[in-house]
């Protein structure tokens, strides 16, 4: 996936079927469908590639317990659905997850082995595992360091688990394999029109500073909390439709989850549930629910969130983490219906998407989550195919094989997340260059040369959050290895010095966020 040959694609291509506005889970997932479908597709995102919300989830590929508890059964169904064929389609990404939930008072027991008895109903033929009551000492024999003052016993029920930035990667890859022009760092600035309908857009190439004019027969607007801004360049009097919420995740050392098993906290001090999940070598707690007056690419955790994280997962662990024990802390935004927004709650709200599509033809596609970006975007692809009337073409994503596809491998190994692609990744260099430049986390020079080659990797930053996960991990880490990695990515894309301190200082930015 190289950018110069999609971008030649773009200046000799005048019509297109199918242009697709963000690069996230949803604009990703809506490229493979098209593409897959035989449709003529152009995604364009103004960033990288999962930049935004879909790079900072709680890692999880899930029905949704908490979804059941509020009564929406048809999203856990068709999350349940979906989280089976996510697993089935990208094994190297997807793995089982078991997570107990300690139980501290009598009536819980009885009412989440129960409730999760129907979660594993629902989930049929692609159910992960049976949950089941567990005692006292077969939950603290699972969760070794797990808070046992009063502590009843547990429940265990099973989940998926996935790296969400290395997913965005294989799906941008996908889509790249059955033919679809994919560019990052392209920023559509206006939406054009035929007799008032939509019939393409102008996007400006950051790299080179270049406008094009894009002719679509459809335009999708795929852009998450930021899809009324989109929706505000067809329409300057269209009423707002999104309400962004922030979730923080604060990542720690792995001694602070012994074992192979998650903690799903069940009762916080705002009613939502916490997370506590092992996650390369790491653990992850999340996450929080705060409403925020306006979209930011880069959103920041609020001293608020980060007490409330720590708090709450104090309450159920020996080991009480503490602010000096944050390793990287990050935030993502949810693309919630502004019109279900009420008296600033937004733990009830369905994460179910909709579809929506303006007088002029855009169509929007706002809210959803992770687990069902596939549904997603068969759901819009069918709407946009009628609406830009497009050939009428079946949906083939359901059993679609995503780049790097491979069954088998040991999560354990810091290249699993390359599935098929590994071997190549280890080839790029000699073999010196596999080693690790960090003793915190892997992360090689030769990893740092396939991204640049083969993902479409243009900025430091893109390497160190999202070909690799290094800023996730560890930020001061990160911090110490800029000069290196920027060195490394200056000879590879023959850059001069003045770049290495631009690339450096622009991520040293973007870090202090991931830092307290």
């Amino acid at each position: 996936m190289r950018r110069s040959v999609h971008k030649e694609r773009v200046k000799s291509q005048s019509q297109w079927d199918v242009v697709i506005i963000g690069g996230g889970a949803s604009g990703l997932g809506i490229a493979v469908d098209a593409a897959n479908r035989g449709y003529r597709t152009l995604l364009m995102e103004r960033h990288d590639f999962a930049k935004g919300t879909s790079s900072r989830s709680t890692k999880l590929v899930h029905g949704g317990v908490r979804y059941l508890q509020n009564g929406d059964v048809s999203l856990v169904i068709e999350a349940l659905k979906e989280r089976g064929i996510m697993k089935q389609n990208a094994p190297h990404l997807v793995r089982d997850m078991s997570f107990v939930i300690p139980i501290y008072s009598w009536w819980n027991g009885p009412f989440y082995s129960v409730g999760l008895k129907i979660y594993d109903m629902m989930a049929g033929d692609l159910g992960l595992g049976k949950s089941q009551w567990l005692s006292k000492k077969q939950t603290t024999d699972m969760i070794q360091n797990v808070n046992q003052d009063e502590l009843r016993g547990g429940v265990v029920y099973y989940d998926g688990q996935f790296d969400d930035a290395r997913m965005a990667i294989s799906l941008a890859l996908t889509a790249d394999s059955l033919g679809a022009s994919l560019l990052n760092y392209a920023e559509v600035i206006r939406i054009k029109k035929q007799n008032g309908l939509v019939s393409g857009v102008t996007f400006q190439d950051a790299v080179s500073g270049e406008d094009f004019e894009i002719s679509a027969s459809v335009v999708i607007n795929a852009t998450g909390v930021f899809s009324d801004a989109i929706m505000a360049m067809d329409d300057p009097k269209a009423k707002p439709r999104i309400t962004p919420s922030q979730g923080i995740h604060l990542v720690l050392d792995r001694t602070f989850l012994k074992g192979n098993h998650a903690i799903m906290i069940p009762q916080t001090s705002d009613g939502r549930v916490l997370f506590a999940v092992p996650w390369h070598d790491h653990v992850i707690l999340g996450t929080t629910d705060t409403l925020i007056e306006a979209p930011l690419s880069e959103p920041e955790a609020l001293d608020q969130e980060i007490d409330f994280v720590l708090n709450n997962a104090a309450q159920y662990m020996h080991k009480k983490p503490t602010r000096e024990d944050i390793k990287s802390v990050f935030a993502g935004l949810r693309p919630l219906a502004a019109s279900a927004v009420k008296e600033g709650k937004t733990k009830e709200i369905s994460r179910h998407h909709k579809v929506h599509v303006s007088t002029s033809g855009l169509v929007s596609v706002l809210g959803g989550k992770w687990t069902t970006y596939r549904k997603m975007a068969e759901d819009t692809l069918n709407a946009a195919a009628m609406v830009g009337g497009l050939p009428t073409k079946k949906c083939k994503t359901r059993k679609l094989k995503l780049f790097g596809y491979q069954a088998g491998l040991s999560f354990d190994d810091p290249l699993h997340i390359y599935g098929s692609e590994r071997t190549k990744v280890l080839n790029q260099g000699p073999e010196s260059q596999n080693k690790s430049l960090s003793d915190k986390y892997y992360i090689s020079k030769n990893q740092i040369l396939y991204s640049m080659r083969y993902e479409m990797a243009m900025r430091l930053e893109d390497v160190i959050a999202r070909r690799v996960r290094a800023l996730f991990l560890d930020a001061r880490e990160t911090q110490r290895l800029l000069p290196e990695i920027a060195q490394i990515m200056a000879e590879e894309l023959h850059k001069d010095a003045k770049w290495i301190k631009d690339e450096i200082k622009h991520t040293e930015q973007i870090l202090k966020t991931y830092l307290l």
